[in-house]
């Protein structure tokens, strides 16, 4: 068994600013209230004359002001450019990721689902997973793919990869902490129904909770644990 109470030094990987809050802000804030070092390694930024340089500044502020509220011990920001990652040579985007991950050295490894919509996300995951391999002792001890409202159930599920959660985090505790994070993101943050509004967040924490009978919980594939020593 290798469970999160053992993480001391703890990486999730974003291919955007939110993604990280969205798909695993409740356990960020427990594991750094636990003790954990807290990494947010940010993949992108919106590149000019899609998105002004004012904009993304502006953007990058609300994470720091989320990522303060949650924890965070350091925010990492490779800057390769947003929804543009598959023009780019996967041996450029593994490098920089990897690079960026050896540095941290994480016994505990978040990154996106394979199956979002988003190929942004995709390519994090496969070169999240590529630095990930078990080669040495130093790999991560644990990985887990976590949802993201708007990309993980947007994609055609049946066909593609689905999300299907083996791993909760009881985050009944840190919920208030996670919501609180988000609303950061004011540029981000849509009105109810819309799925990145704080109702539809507090909805799919207490749903993935009640399927596990906590008040509200964060969900999770895992994708590999190992547990070290004899």
């Amino acid at each position: 068994m290798s469970d999160l109470s053992a993480a001391k030094r703890v990486a999730v990987v974003a291919p955007h600013p939110d993604d990280e809050v969205l798909g695993c802000g409740g356990t960020m804030a427990r594991l750094a209230q636990q003790g954990a070092e807290v990494h947010v390694v940010i993949v992108t930024r919106g590149q000019e004359p899609a998105f002004s340089k004012a904009y993304m500044d502006h953007v990058m502020a609300e994470a720091d002001r989320a990522h303060a509220l949650l924890g965070v011990k350091q925010t990492h920001r490779l800057d390769l450019p947003a929804a543009a990652l598959d023009t780019l040579p996967a041996s450029k985007v593994n490098a920089r990721i990897g690079e960026c991950l050896s540095e941290i050295a994480p016994d505990t490894l978040f990154v996106p689902f394979i199956g979002d919509i988003h190929l942004d996300h995709q390519i994090v995951f496969t070169s999240s997973m590529v630095w990930a391999r078990p080669r040495s002792a130093s790999a991560p001890a644990r990985v887990l793919a976590y949802e993201t409202l708007s990309e993980t159930n947007w994609y055609a599920a049946g066909t593609t990869p689905a999300f299907m959660p083996d791993y909760f985090v009881d985050i009944g505790d840190h919920l208030e902490t996670k919501l609180a994070a988000f609303a950061k993101f004011e540029s981000q943050m849509k009105d109810s129904p819309d799925e990145r509004s704080l109702e539809t967040i507090r909805a799919l924490a207490v749903m993935r909770g009640s399927t596990v009978y906590c008040p509200a919980a964060e969900a999770f594939m895992a994708i590999r644990q190992i547990w070290r020593g004899r």
